[in-house]
Parts: C-alpha cells; structure tokens; sequence
C-alpha cells in the first residue's frame, strides 16, 4: 500500500483526529520549548534573551516524526484498548517522545516537579539537555522507555525481544533512516522469522525516512520507491507507505495505515491462535513514513532552507539568545503551534489533550512491560546438584564443563515455558549444550526439510534463539530483559568482541536505573563465554582472544560480575547463582572441552560462593606455624589444569618446598572492597596471598588485567602474573600454553626461580624443564598432537 495524502486537498479531519493532531502539536512545541526555552514556556509573554537557555541543544529533526508514531500509536491503543510500548530508535529523539509523555502525564507521575503546572512546565522545559536535567535520548529516566539509542542499530531487536512471549502485546517501534544504515538494524529485520504469531506479541516497524542524517542524506530515502519495496518484500515484509507533508492528509493516511496494521496482525494471530495447523511464517505489516526532516519547523534561516533539510537535524536556529533575527523567527515557529488553544492558563494540557491519552498502564510511558522488573517473575530454578559430575578424588576425571550445564538449562526450560530463552548465533550445539534439545526445540518458522533434524529439532515454539548476528541476538536479550524475562546468551570468546558497545550501552542503562527509584529491578544479562583462548589452538591467531574481560572491568562496578569457574560443578554453581540476578551483568569464562574435575558438588557451591580459596588438597603449606614459601595462584579452567601440573612437578622435585594453591573464581575478589561489592578485604587478601611471599598467578586472559585489578592490594610488588600475550598460530594446546608461559613447565621454572633457596639449587631441575619443553614441541611438530602425557595427565594425589 502507497498513501500520497499530498496529491489531494484535505478533507476535514474527523474528531478524533482533530484531538491527536492537538496532541501532536503540542507534542511539537513543547519539543522546540525543550530546546531552546528556560523560562516563559508557554510564550505568555515577548519572548527576551532570558527566556532563552545560553547553550540551546538538542536535535529537533527526527523528534516530530516520533511524535507523529507516538500519537497515532495512542489514537490505536485508545480506540482498540490496546496493550502497546513504543520504542524510538533515532538516537537523539528524546525530544519528540519526552513530550507526549509529559502530555499524558506519565513524566509527572515519577516526577513531580516536572509535570503539569506552569512551574513544572517550566522545570520540564529547562532540564532537557541541560546540567542535572534530562538527556537527549530516551534514557532510564524517560517513562515508557527501554532502548536508549545512545548508539544506532538495536532498536528492532530491542523490539522483538520485548515481543516473545507476550502475546498480547504490541510493540511499535519508530526506525530512524540513519540507523536503517547500520549493520545491526541490517540484519534485524529478519527477527521476522523468528517472531511466533500463537504465542508471541507482534512488532509494528515504522521506517521514518525523513531524507538526511547530521549532514548527508540518508541511503533509503535516495533509492527508487519501486527498489525500496521490493528490498523490504524481500526481507519478508508488507510495507506500507505514508509519504507528504501536509498535516491533515498525513493524518488520515496514517490512521488508515495503522488501522490496516492492526488489522493484519489480529487476522494472522487469530489465524495461528485458533488452528492445530503448524504455525507458518507470515508477512507481516510494516509503515514507511516519508516526512520532511524537522517537519513543521523553520522553514528557513540565516539565507537557507531549513525544514527538509539537513538543517533541522540539531538545533535549527542558531543562539537565538544574541541574533534578534533567530528570535524572531523562534518566536513565530513556537506559536504557530497555537499554544493558548494546547494548553490552559495554569500550564496544563487542554481538555482536548487529556482526553485523547489513554488512562493508567494503557499510556505508553506507564505500560509495565516497558518497566519489566514490574512484571518478572523469579525463574523455577532446578537444583543443579542434579547435573553434578561425580568423581573419586580431585583431578582424576575429565568431562565437559558446559554439558551438564546444558541438562541443567533443559530442566529450567521445563519448568519455565514462557519466561527464559537461550540465545547463541548456531553454537549451541557446538558449545556442547545440547542437551537443551531434549527439552525445546530451536525457534524457526522458515521452511523446514528432514535433514534439518540432524542438527537439532526446529519448531515455531522453540526456545533456543539462533542467528548468526551476535548484534541481534544480544538485542533480542536485552529486550527479553527489560521487559520482564530471564535469558543467556552463549558465544565464542574471541568473537564476545562484536557486542562490545551493545554490552557497554547495557551498562550503561543499568547503571542510570540505580538512580531512578521508580524502575523495578530486571534480570540478569548472563553471557556464557566459551569457545576459549587455549582451546583455539586449531582455529589459529583470529580466533584466539581473552579481551572481552578488559572491557567488562572499563563499567561500573555496580553492574559487572566475572566468573571464571575451574570445572563443571563450579559453572553449574555459577550459572545458577547469576540466573537469579538483577540489574547486573554477569560474564562467565567456561570452556566447552573435556577438562579435569576438582570439586564435588558441596566443596563448588562453597567454593563459588566464596569465589576464592585455598586449595588445601593441592597445597603443602597446612602445617601448624607454617607459612608458604610462594603462592601459586590459577583463574580460569585451562589455567587451573597447568597450575596444577606445575604444582605436581615442583612437588615431586621438591618435596620439602612449601606452596600454597589458591583458585579465583570470581575476578572482583581481586579488588579492594571498597572498589567492588565483591572485592576482598585486605586482611583476607593478605591472609591468602601473605604480606611478603612471592606469587605466581596463573591467568586465563591477558595478564595486566589482573594487576589492574590489584596494583593497590598489599604485596602487589611480589605478584607475577602468566596470562595471554598475543601468541598464537596453529599448533597444539600446550605448544600454545608454552608459547605464552601458561604451560606447567614454565610455571615451575618461574616458582624455582622465585624462591630464593631454588634459585641456585634448582638450576638442574630448571634446564631439564626446559629441555621437555624442547622435547613436548618437537613431538608436537612431528605427530600433530601433544604427548600422551600430557593429553591424559591427571592429579596425582600427592602433594
């Protein structure tokens, strides 16, 4: 369908257009007030210099077009008593979404001295953008909000995320035609086949292609309307146009198209809701709005065009405060709004206004799935004591880490049908958690062929996400999440890297929703890193990279947790810790190869709960009156496993050499506790590391981390820290280890050297280490494989 509501003159508008057009406009001038005014609000006098804020900022071009969605979106929800959120991708729309919200009184509601009443009209237009105010995106503090936009691309995944599993409600979500350029928008569109009609929400996109980024256009708006539907068709959609600018017409074109909207995605719910036929994929709607950038704005300025420029992208007049001239023509733009028939004297909407919003949790700022801790429900955690991996003694046998924590998922999906998700872009299998499997099947309403199900069963209601776009599955995540649910989401290590920023913005929010009384606490974003650095020996120098940890630390400690579990039963223990979180993020390290099991089920949970400790088993410093001669220290399972190793060698070396094993599970432990919730005091950090003995501290990813971490606690100076340092190729496990001093031998040629009575006497112990090194490369480069000892070494027993 194509709407040119321009080609004709306009019809009257009908009365209830009549009062979402009063509400638009009004919606359009508080947005230029927000800009420019801080004070005189509603223009009762000339407007002066004073009035005006000394630094205007803020970007009107995008912000009557959301405006535009938002009211047309309230005319839906009021006459179809809709259960709907709005989500605003162009990233600094806060203008023209800050201002409906505060017409229909949500803003005012969580805060008082910004809402209705000349003063608090006034306050309301003087902090936007202003010190101690309101940002220019939608932020935690915007009611009705759960995507940011501080940066581009995650707004339709944001919005398919909020969509699962909430079958009755409705998310439009307005898509900037600068962030329609983005790779991540990119390849949201295909949430499309992903989005289950019998027991989902629906998502209404609105594409606004007002024609111009900061100053260049925008490519969707510069290619031939024929070219545009037919890539929007081909991505699986039925898109609509709304193209012009004159307000009446764009009205009714728009009421009309949403009503078509609607009305196609009642007929396909109902469809799929009502049949035992198997759910197909559908088309669904979606709107192109074709509007002038900063539509209804100046039409010029300073000698050029302005309105349906690149003009209008920020603040179209400039420093009207000093250039009469921009006064003037500020002051004529804002009235022609006719503010005295928008609002009353006293400086609230007017009737006509407060009529047309819908009453209570129907407003789009105060909908409870934009507020989703409201909603949450704490998951049915089974026990995962269940999923334990039983042995004899420590070190003895090897299994997955991640398989029983795939049963253990399996039982969680069983017991919470419609509140957790897995997420991975087609690595479940491969991060061996399979065992999902037995419980869901993977989400796919695509087509379907029998040999799809040697990999995994496919079906509309599967509860495994995957998409081979990290981007979108992580936005996918972060709506589940913010609207009320539980999810993880599992990917390789080194390609952790390409959700960087979308993790930074995460934080971000989570950290600006610790000021904000009003929102609810929402779960966990748990993120299962595996995949790791040492086992990439295969996969070569690309593939090999621990440096997501050293971004996690860059966010506040408030909402960042580390894990880094040593075996099966630590990650179990983990796992289920972090899936009962809120408002934090937690990151847990596990690789998905078989790897040696230290502790049973009841030494785990009090291990992970203490997140580090000594080792008694593997230490030989536990005599009564006696201090270690070095500390060995391991974070990470590979790390742990040749720590050990070394630990075992210097024992049978050495057997008089008094070592202390201590394990982190949990990174933050490392920094002081007034620096991280977690963090250690440096009574027990002293306690476990000492005051003056050397150690040497085992690292699963690179090593200045963990100085970073501890370059304040007490005997920093003695700390010695082995980790990754970007050496790599193809080769072996230990050639790998070696090639970055994490391998056992290094690690005890490094102990021997920090001792002082070794450091001469162990001269002949260190060269024959040395010497198996030489030994274990050779071996490697001539079979393809590390030695049989090496491969099947386990614990002795005997420290």
């Amino acid at each position: 369908m194509t709407a040119k509501p321009d080609s004709a003159a306009p019809a009257p508008l009908p009365p209830d257009l009549q009062a979402l057009d009063a509400f638009w406009r009004a919606a359009n001038y508080l947005a230029g007030a927000m800009i420019y005014l801080q004070d005189n609000p509603l223009l009762r006098q000339p407007l002066a210099p004073e009035h005006l804020k000394q630094r205007p900022l803020g970007h009107w071009g995008a912000s009557p077009g959301l405006a535009f969605a938002y009211a047309h979106l309230t005319r839906l929800i009021r006459r179809h008593d809709l259960e709907a959120i709005f989500l605003a991708g162009p990233g600094h729309g806060a203008p023209g979404v800050l201002g409906p919200a505060w017409l229909e009184g949500s803003l005012g509601e969580h805060n008082p001295e910004r809402g209705w009443g000349l003063t608090g009209l006034t306050r309301f237009c003087r902090d936007f953008s202003f010190p101690g105010g309101l940002g220019s995106h939608c932020t935690p503090e915007v009611p009705g909000s759960i995507h940011e936009g501080g940066e581009l691309g995650y707004s339709l995944s944001h919005a398919f995320g909020a969509a699962f599993d909430n079958p009755q409600l409705l998310v439009t979500v307005m898509v900037g035609d600068g962030e329609a350029e983005t790779g991540p928008l990119a390849t949201a569109w295909h949430s499309n086949k992903f989005l289950n009609p019998a027991r989902d929400g629906a998502v209404l996109p609105i594409l606004h292609l007002n024609g111009y980024k900061i100053a260049n256009p925008t490519i969707l708006a510069r290619i031939p309307q024929e070219e545009l539907l037919a890539l929007f068709t081909g991505y699986g959609w039925a898109p609509k146009i709304v193209e012009g600018h004159e307000p009446a017409t764009m009205h009714q074109a728009m009421a009309a198209a949403m009503d078509e909207c609607l009305a196609e995605i009642c007929a396909i719910q109902a469809a799929a809701r009502n049949t035992e036929a198997l759910v197909q994929r559908p088309r669904w709607p979606m709107i192109v709005l074709i509007s002038p950038k900063g539509w209804t704005g100046p039409k010029a300025a300073d000698g050029h065009a302005v309105e349906g420029t690149w003009r209008a992208h920020q603040v179209p007049l400039a420093d009207p405060r000093n250039n009469a001239e921009n006064r003037r023509l500020l002051e004529a733009w804002l009235q022609s709004y006719r503010p005295d028939t928008l609002f009353t004297e006293d400086g609230q909407p007017a009737a006509l206004i407060r009529d047309f919003a819908p009453q209570g949790s129907r407003r789009l700022g105060a909908n409870p799935h934009a507020n989703g801790g409201l909603l949450r429900r704490p998951l049915e955690r089974p026990d995962w004591r269940a999923q334990a991996v039983g042995f004899d003694a420590p070190g003895q046998r090897r299994h997955s880490n991640t398989d029983p924590l795939g049963h253990y998922l399996a039982e969680l999906v069983r017991r919470n049908p419609d509140n957790f998700r897995l997420f991975g872009p087609d690595e479940t299998a491969s991060n061996k958690l399979g065992a999902i499997y037995a419980a869901t099947a993977k989400a796919w309403l695509g087509e379907s062929r029998p040999e799809d199900e040697d990999g995994g069963h496919l079906a509309a209601d599967g509860r495994v996400m995957e998409m081979l776009s990290e981007h979108t599955l992580e936005g996918w995540l972060e709506g589940y999440l913010l609207s009320g649910r539980h999810g993880l989401l599992s990917t390789y290590e080194a390609f952790a890297h390409v959700i960087d920023s979308m993790f930074n913005q995460h934080a971000k929010w989570l950290e600006m929703c610790r000021e904000v009384p009003w929102r609810a606490p929402v779960s966990a974003l748990n993120l299962l890193i595996t995949s790791t650095v040492w086992r990439q020996d295969h996969n070569g120098f690309t593939h090999q990279d621990p440096g997501f940890l050293d971004l996690v630390v860059n966010k506040s400690p408030a909402v960042t947790r580390i894990y880094l579990p040593p075996d099966a039963n630590c990650l179990l223990a983990v796992a289920d810790r972090c899936l009962a979180d809120t408002n934090v993020i937690n990151v847990i390290v596990a690789d998905k190869q078989a790897h040696l099991q230290y502790l049973d089920a009841e030494a785990a949970a009090l291990h992970c709960e203490r997140g580090i400790g000594l080792w008694d088993w593997a230490s030989t410093d536990d005599e009564a009156g006696t201090e270690p001669e070095i500390v060995l220290a391991s974070c990470g399972d590979v790390a742990t496993q040749e720590a050990l190793a070394a630990a075992e060698l210097l024992y049978c070396h050495f057997p008089d050499l008094k070592l202390r094993f201590v394990n982190v599970v949990d990174l933050f432990k490392l920094t002081p506790a007034e620096e991280h919730p977690h963090g250690l005091s440096d009574r027990d950090w002293t306690g476990l590391f000492t005051a003056d003995r050397p150690i040497v501290f085992n690292f699963h990813g690179y090593p200045w981390l963990i100085h970073r971490l501890a370059y304040r606690r007490p005997n920093h100076v003695n700390l010695h820290v082995r980790g990754y340092k970007e050496r790599g190729s193809i080769c072996t496990p230990l050639e790998l280890a070696m090639d970055n001093q994490i391998d056992r031998y290094s690690l005890a040629m490094d102990v021997i050297d920090r001792v002082p009575r070794l450091a001469v006497a162990g001269a002949h112990i260190r060269q024959a280490l040395q010497e198996k090194q030489q030994q274990c490369r050779a071996h490697a480069h001539a079979h393809g494989v590390d030695p049989e000892e090496i491969n099947t070494w386990t614990w002795s027993g005997q420290p």
